[in-house]
């Protein structure tokens, strides 16, 4: 049986297909795969099978799955908070089909149960698949090196040490030759644990105006330094999550174009916000690492737009309602982002700051090639991993449409530019909204 797709405004940078406006397409569907893309909307089925679902994507583009690089789910050890089950479920509401879950979990993931228990946990649900991160050392305290290759073998994505530093510099050297040894990409957050200290804002006017502990960007450059130079002597594939100032991409570049195999990627909300919008001790803004100064944001936006920044993340964490009520030095860090994510980054489309094609690779294909995951791409023969997403809807984000759990956005009764539709994984619809068309 086939699944038809009508009317589709096809967007897959993947392929370098992008439909122009009024130029529409069929996309058919079979056995969960995509198996015929016809630009002539009058043409006979190629598939050349019964048409069992037929959906009108007019006024909708269609764009491969979202791939989500940094998306805390909770579980296990905070399930009340969220849980891998409502947070996957936020995800496809969001276009979202794949996420990359960090290792900093209770327990951590450090073992290949732990991988195992996570994806199953996910396959059950049966909403986003879950690709999760081994941890660099054990327990992500820096001393002890993790079994990759069994790690690997339990289907994650790469290693990580999260958020912790590994301090020694050693430690990261050997951990970097063994991960280079397997062929195995790390996944690096950079930062300087000394410079940073018990920091909670960018160093600069505003951490100065409510006396509040800074953190000098030189937290970040200078751990992006130190592991580039332990990239390059190991000749390990690398990763820097979570970028947040323009330096730290002047140094990425330069190690670029001395073909060192690195990425980086930004969590969408670093291309949204600067250290300005805190305020009056606003515990929504406050995130690791921090919002910096309206020089970092635009730097970032010129560096996805030029591919120094291949990928853009929710860099989602889930937290209830009371977490953001402390006192702004102990309030939880991080934004609930998966609601948001496509929509936000769309917005920066909408507003001339970045390009559709740019936005969506740095949302599907990108992530996709970092993770090594089958996916981000819709051609022949390739998973009907999709969603719809119609461009010109305009909606709110509020307490009674938000899907994750956590209710710690700053983006709450923000208007939003585009809403998706439809998610299918696999072909299956797996989220749909009244689609009226």
């Amino acid at each position: 049986m086939t699944t038809l797709i009508k009317n589709a405004h096809l967007v897959d940078p993947a392929n370098q297909t992008a439909t122009q406006i009024g130029e529409l397409c069929n996309i058919y569907i079979v056995g969960g795969r995509i198996s015929a893309i016809s630009r002539s909307l009058a043409s006979i089925n190629p598939a050349k099978t019964k048409i069992k679902k037929e959906i009108d994507a007019q006024g909708c583009y269609v764009l491969p799955g979202i791939i989500d690089l940094c998306a805390r789910l909770r579980e296990p050890g905070q399930e009340h908070t969220s849980n891998i089950k409502s947070e996957t479920r936020a995800a496809v509401s969001g276009g979202i089909t794949r996420m990359i879950c960090p290792p900093d979990t209770f327990p951590v993931i450090d073992t290949p149960a732990m991988a195992h228990m996570i994806q199953d946990r996910a396959n059950e649900a049966g909403y986003a698949k879950v690709h999760p991160l081994g941890a660099l050392t054990l327990g992500l305290k820096g001393e002890r090196l993790t079994d990759m290759a069994m790690l690997i073998d339990a289907r994650c994505v790469g290693l990580s040490n999260a958020l912790q530093s590994v301090e020694n510099t050693l430690v990261m050297r050997r951990a970097m030759q063994y991960a280079s040894t397997y062929g195995i990409t790390v996944f690096l957050t950079p930062r300087d644990p000394w410079l940073q200290g018990n920091g909670v804002v960018h160093e600069g006017t505003i951490s100065t105006m409510l006396g509040l502990p800074a953190i000098p960007e030189a937290a970040e450059t200078v751990g992006v330094a130190r592991d580039l130079a332990l990239i390059e002597t190991a000749g390990v594939t690398a990763h820097f999550d979570l970028i947040s100032c323009r330096r730290s991409v002047f140094k990425i570049n330069e190690a670029q174009k001395r073909n060192v195999p690195v990425t980086a990627s930004v969590a969408i909300h670093h291309l949204l916000c600067t250290e300005n919008d805190i305020g009056a001790f606003d515990t929504r803004y406050k995130v690791m690492p921090p919002f910096r100064t309206q020089k970092d944001r635009d730097g970032l936006i010129n560096a996805v737009n030029g591919g120094q920044i291949a990928a853009i993340c929710s860099d989602h964490q889930p937290h209830g309602a009371d977490a953001k009520l402390a006192p702004f030095s102990e309030a939880a860090v991080g934004i609930a982002g998966l609601d948001t994510l496509l929509s936000l980054t769309y917005g920066l489309v909408k507003n001339g700051k970045i390009n559709l094609h740019t936005a969506i690779s740095a949302l599907t294909i990108n992530p996709a090639k970092i993770a090594g995951i089958a996916a981000g791409s819709l051609g022949i023969g390739d998973q009907a991993d999709l969603c719809l997403f119609d461009p010109e809807e305009q909606w709110t984000l509020c307490d009674t449409n938000m899907k994750s759990n956590g209710r710690n956005s700053p983006f709450m009764n923000t208007p939003l530019q585009g809403k998706v539709k439809m998610t299918l994984i696999a072909g299956k619809t797996v989220y749909t909204e009244p689609f009226q068309k």
